[in-house]
């Protein structure tokens, strides 16, 4: 028989849903930012001829992209879009995504810097409560759970009837969250902590370590396209390994395993 185990407690569900809201309000204000300066150097200082990502508006009304030298024509997108007022203009986000809406690079650093430290605080209480309740070794990747990767991945993409034996977690839960929590995570907030003025004052040798402003920025916005890109896969997780169970664990704590888990 299926058995119900209490998988979550209340700090790991709080914070969890926590950090959902703060990392929405953290990548809209952040693109609200990036609005200000729309572009990304591999450099220590601003430098076209090392431009890895640009978004802007050549003339009125055409929005475009480029990467890497190559330039895509992305109006209504990126480059050209909503002002958050009633109109159209020249910016890299639209307003339907940034937090506030219509430009306003003082405002856009007010809520990004409140929710940076919301986020911090729910990634900090999520790493205690995980060692004080003995979660925290069954969820790190272990080098015994590396050829079960591809298996669990063809499992969820019904390539194979059954997914390989797994704990708790599954190879795939493990290595997210190895990597979100303990090294892209931390990347975010060290590279967020170089780019703030104030931090950048007192701690000046973090951001040369990082390569410059312009890498840190760089470091910073590619740590957050790693955090969409784990929400998406986490999305898909959920909604293809029982929705109903997987959320009713991370609402409640309790969750009903599956006939190829075990509790430990």
């Amino acid at each position: 028989m299926k058995r119900t185990i209490y998988r979550y407690g209340p700090l790991t569900r709080v914070s969890h849903w926590l950090w959902v809201i703060a990392f929405g309000v953290l990548v809209s204000s952040g693109l609200q930012i990036f609005n200000a300066s729309p572009h990304l150097d591999a450099s220590d200082k601003s430098n076209p001829a090392r431009r890895v990502l640009s978004i802007g508006s050549p003339t009125d009304g055409v929005g475009t992209t480029t990467v890497f030298g190559h330039t895509f024509t992305t109006t209504g997108w990126l480059g050209w879009g909503s002002d958050g007022m009633g109109g159209a203009t020249a910016r890299a986000f639209p307003a339907w995504i940034t937090i506030p809406s219509y430009q306003d690079l003082a405002d856009g650093r007010r809520w990004h810097f409140f929710f940076a430290w919301i986020a911090i605080v729910c990634w900090v209480t999520w790493v205690i409560s995980a060692i004080v309740n003995g979660n925290l070794k069954k969820m790190l990747l272990r080098p015994s759970d590396i050829p079960k990767l591809w298996p669990m991945q063809a499992y969820y993409l019904k390539l194979r009837k059954e997914p390989p034996p797994h704990g708790l977690y599954n190879p795939l839960q493990k290595a997210s969250y190895t990597a979100i929590g303990f090294v892209i995570a931390p990347l975010v907030v060290i590279t967020g902590l170089a780019l703030s003025p104030g931090i950048d004052a007192i701690a000046n040798p973090l951001t040369v370590l990082l390569g410059g402003r312009q890498f840190a920025r760089l470091w910073h916005f590619t740590g957050m396209i790693l955090l969409l890109g784990f929400f998406a896969i986490h999305l898909f997780q959920v909604l293809t390994q029982g929705v109903v169970n997987q959320l009713n664990a991370m609402i409640t704590g309790r969750y009903r395993l599956s006939e190829h888990e075990v509790e430990s």
